[in-house]
């Protein structure tokens, strides 16, 4: 009874998979990576919560980003350098936790095609309506947009999962990294076309009003330079869109090659290192193109260092 009991809420978890001889390099360099996105993301939120003169709603907006890598690569990496140093017979996962593990893990990759959607948005507003940025662009438009990148997220996300929950399972080895949806119903012997249509759908609706609103909007925003004269105005469109595509290239790049990937079972390695990639490499990433090409983050950034470095003299 005590064993059914075992085997019906505790799955086992595929992990990380490392030979003894790489388990510690493998831990120390995903752990320094890890650091580094938490300080590096976290810092820049920091950053433009105490400085006024970031209290623009683009960098209000642009703080949704971080916050999501954060979240992101909290809800991944840490349980990965754990199970590290387990035997891959003995890594077990609650049923209920895969779950959780599994919903931050799709809601950290919807709510980044979100956030960069709305984040398009006011670059639009902000280079074709320069006079009425201020208007269109207030608090209360910053709230809905905000509520509707994570709203949006958190609804679809929880539609896909509560298909799957809703399955019987005979499985009990997640043959993968860490929890997702795909694993989480390949669990079940039951019928799962729903979930595959719902999952086909989500992403090609995700991924294509996403590609969609993205393209559209700097069609419109290079129109306006185009028939624009104004080099002031083309170079500062030009330095801010080209954060924001920056972003949004190693956002998409990152999820279509772990999408592509899982159609071959012959490249099933391949497949699972690029989903922990996925949530590694752009968390990694952004703080570091946004640090270094808005300028006026990296002002502040240069003068806080400038200020400590005078304060230890």
């Amino acid at each position: 009874m005590e064993n059914q009991t075992y085997s019906e809420h505790v799955l086992l978890l595929e992990g990380l998979l490392v030979t003894n001889q790489s388990s510690y390099p493998a831990f120390i360099l995903l752990l320094l990576v890890y650091i580094f996105i938490m300080v590096s993301n976290i810092g820049l939120i920091v950053l433009i919560c105490t400085e006024r003169s970031l209290h623009h709603p683009m960098y209000i907006l642009f703080c949704n980003l971080p916050l999501n890598d954060a979240l992101g690569a909290t809800a991944i990496v840490p349980h990965l350098l754990i199970d590290m140093f387990v035997a891959s017979s003995e890594r077990s996962i609650s049923y209920v936790y895969c779950v959780f593990e599994a919903f931050c893990a799709h809601v950290y990759g919807t709510t980044a095609h979100t956030i960069l959607m709305i984040m398009a948005f006011d670059r639009y507003v902000a280079i074709c309506n320069p006079l009425r940025y201020t208007t269109i662009m207030s608090t209360r438009m910053v709230v809905k947009l905000t509520v509707f990148a994570w709203g949006v997220a958190f609804l679809l996300v929880g539609i896909l999962l509560g298909l799957t929950i809703r399955l019987s399972r005979c499985r009990r080895v997640i043959t993968n990294p860490y929890c997702d949806n795909a694993s989480l119903f390949k669990l079940s012997c039951e019928d799962v076309s729903i979930n595959n249509i719902y999952g086909l759908t989500f992403t090609v609706l995700l991924l294509g009003s996403s590609i969609g609103t993205v393209t559209l909007t700097y069609l419109k925003i290079a129109m306006v330079c185009v028939m624009s004269k104004n080099r002031v105005l083309n170079s500062r469109a030009l330095q801010t869109c080209t954060t924001h595509l920056a972003v949004y290239v190693i956002i998409i790049a990152s999820g279509v090659t772990a999408i592509f990937l899982h159609r071959f079972p012959q490249w099933s390695d391949h497949r699972k290192l690029s989903a922990i990639m996925f949530h590694v490499v752009p968390p990694g990433l952004n703080p570091i193109i946004y640090g270094l090409q808005t300028k006026e983050i990296r002002q502040k950034i240069y003068s806080i260092i400038h200020k400590n470095k005078v304060s230890q003299r």
